[in-house]
């Protein structure tokens, strides 16, 4: 691979002003959800320029897919603000110990669930691991997903169908389940949705599909726990320098990643993070069954 290729720049980082599409080097992963240390070049998941202040101290959030792409820049966002952090992962366990060792330098805890969250019982795991270890649960990031490329509906077998509803869809119940005997007052949850959700995307059907259902149980959930004074709320990220991406998409795709829509640009992980930041801590108080759209500029209606 040429490693002469440009390192992805952006407004604030390198001083630079992006005019020009930027896009990243071809390549695919066929392991899926992706695997963030075989990426070249490597999404940036933390941003020097961000010091916390402490909105979060004390308190514990469980993240799922928490070992990379966005999900690792919301457990390091999170740390910064003083949160103690349990992450969920299925198997890439040399990311989610990059991870674990990255967080842990912001003096947090984290604790780190290997785990299949198709099945229920990992919920209840990971919950039951994280009262043990910190006693408390505020806030439960719903962030793991698959996202299979498709050319045509007839191309979504009933297997892979089932296995993203599995997976991007029954978590939501299992992990609120779990959680809700330990949320209290002012606890949050939050889901990561996608811009897809909104708009549709041909070449992952499914996935677009289940996001849907994200949205919607973001505001029936927001609905349903008002009363208990929980928040629930979600985060539609457009394209994104992330393991899903290239494990989804080919080389070629990924050569153009974004350069379609008004910032010409796909975002990097840390870029994403402080919406989920913002939804996690008491300046959003007053706000539920919302959806916040990252993405570079694509407007939205809802």
């Amino acid at each position: 691979m040429d490693r002469n290729y440009p390192v992805y720049p952006y407004i604030g980082y390198k001083k630079k002003v992006v005019k020009q599409p930027i896009a990243f080097p071809p390549q695919h992963q066929e392991e899926a959800p992706g695997l963030e240390w075989k990426m070249y070049p490597r999404p940036i998941y933390d941003y020097a320029g961000f010091k916390g202040s402490g909105k979060l101290q004390g308190k514990i959030a469980l993240i799922t897919g928490g070992d990379s792409g966005i999900g690792r820049a919301v457990a390091v966002a999170y740390a910064k603000e003083g949160a103690n952090i349990t992450i969920v992962y299925l198997n890439e366990d040399y990311d989610a110990n990059e991870t674990k060792q990255y967080v842990e330098k912001f003096g947090v805890s984290c604790l780190l669930i290997r785990g299949d969250l198709r099945n229920p019982s990992t919920s209840e795991f990971a919950v039951n691991q994280t009262i043990n270890k910190y006693g408390r649960l505020d806030i439960v990031v719903h962030n793991a997903a698959v996202q299979p490329f498709t050319e045509d509906i007839m191309d979504v077998s009933n297997e892979q169908l089932d296995d993203t509803f599995r997976t991007n869809v029954y978590p939501l119940f299992y992990m609120t389940k779990a959680s809700l005997p330990y949320l209290k007052k002012g606890s949050s949850i939050i889901s990561t949705a996608s811009r897809v959700a909104y708009e549709g995307d041909k070449n992952v059907i499914d996935y677009a599909t289940s996001k849907g259902a994200v949205v919607s149980f973001t505001r029936t959930m927001a609905l349903s726990l008002v009363d208990k004074g929980i928040r629930v709320n979600a985060v539609a990220p457009g394209p994104a320098w992330t393991p899903l991406t290239v494990s989804t998409y080919s080389a070629d795709h990924v050569s153009t990643l974004g350069t379609d829509i008004p910032m010409g640009r796909a975002a990097q992980p840390f870029e994403i993070a402080p919406a989920f930041v913002y939804l996690a801590t008491e300046e959003s108080y007053y706000v539920t069954g919302q959806v916040i759209h990252v993405n570079g500029g694509i407007i939205r209606d809802s």
